[in-house]
C-alpha cells in the first residue's frame, strides 16, 4: 500500500469513528429511532452527500452500531471468563454475568439498542449473529466444560416440549442434551430480563441492593442449567 492509500485508510477510519460517536451521542440523546444521518453530518460539519459514502443509509449506521455494542459487550463476557478460567463452572458462569450487568450499566443507551424496544423500520441483517451470539457461546462453554468433567445436573422437561429440546439441542449445541440446552436459553432469556429490569428502572422501590440480589439470582441460573454438583464430586445423571 501505498503512502497515500495508507493516509486514505486512517483518515476514513478516522471518520467512520467519528461519526459512529456522534450517533451514540444522538442515541443517548433522542434514542434509536430518531437516529439521523443528516443530524450526524451535521454535527460533525460534514455535509450530507458526504457522510452517505461511509453509511449510505440510517440503517446501515444502525447496523454498525448494533455490531459495534454485541462486540464490545461480547469482549467483557470473555474477558470475565478468561480471569476466572482457574475457577469452577458455577463461578465462571456467575463471572460472566455480572460481567454483563457491567457492562449494561457502563452503556445503558447501547444496552438500549441492542436489548431494548426494536427501531421501528429496521430489520437487523444477518451480519448481527456472529457479534450477538458471542456471550452465549461463553455460556454454552461454561456448561459444556461441566458436562465434560464433573458432570451436570440433568435439568428436568416436561415431556410436551421435548420435540423443541431436541430441535434447539441440534442447532445450538448438538454435544449436550436437550434438557440442558432449554435450560440454556431459558437462563440466557433470564439473565437479559435482569439485567433490563435494572436498567429501564423496573427494580426501583422493589429491590435495593441490586449487586447482592442479581449474583443470588444468576447462582440460581447456573442451578438450573444443572452447574450443581455432589459433595463427593462424583456426576450425576447426564
Amino acid at each position: 500500500m501505498s503512502t497515500a492509500q495508507g493516509a486514505r485508510a486512517r483518515a476514513r477510519i478516522e471518520v467512520t469513528a467519528a461519526i459512529k460517536d456522534a450517533a451514540r451521542r444522538q442515541l443517548a440523546a433522542e434514542g434509536a429511532a430518531k437516529l439521523s444521518l443528516r443530524a450526524v453530518a451535521r454535527e460533525l460539519g460534514m455535509a450530507s452527500s458526504a457522510l452517505y459514502r461511509y453509511f449510505p443509509s440510517r440503517d446501515d449506521l444502525l447496523t454498525a452500531l448494533i455490531i459495534d455494542a454485541f462486540n464490545s459487550l461480547g469482549e467483557s463476557a470473555e474477558a470475565a471468563h478468561d480471569n476466572a478460567a482457574e475457577a469452577g463452572p458455577a463461578q465462571r458462569w456467575i463471572a460472566v454475568c455480572e460481567a454483563v450487568r457491567g457492562w449494561a450499566l457502563g452503556h445503558p443507551h447501547e444496552y438500549a439498542l441492542i436489548y431494548g424496544s426494536p427501531v421501528p423500520g429496521y430489520t437487523a441483517p444477518e451480519d448481527t449473529v456472529p457479534a450477538a451470539s458471542r456471550v452465549g457461546l461463553v455460556l454454552i462453554d461454561i456448561v459444556r466444560d461441566a458436562h465434560q468433567g464433573l458432570g451436570l445436573a440433568k435439568p428436568p422437561l416436561p415431556a410436551e416440549l421435548a420435540p423443541e429440546a431436541v430441535r434447539m439441542a441440534a442447532d445450538f449445541a448438538p454435544d449436550l442434551t436437550p434438557e440442558t440446552v432449554t435450560a440454556l436459553v431459558a437462563a440466557w432469556a433470564q439473565l437479559y430480563g435482569l439485567v433490563g429490569f435494572e436498567l429501564f428502572g423496573q427494580f426501583n422501590g422493589v429491590v435495593e441492593d441490586r449487586e447482592t440480589f442479581f449474583r443470588h439470582a444468576v447462582t440460581q441460573l447456573a442451578h438450573g442449567v444443572g452447574l450443581v454438583y455432589p459433595q463427593q464430586g462424583r456426576a450425576t445423571a447426564r
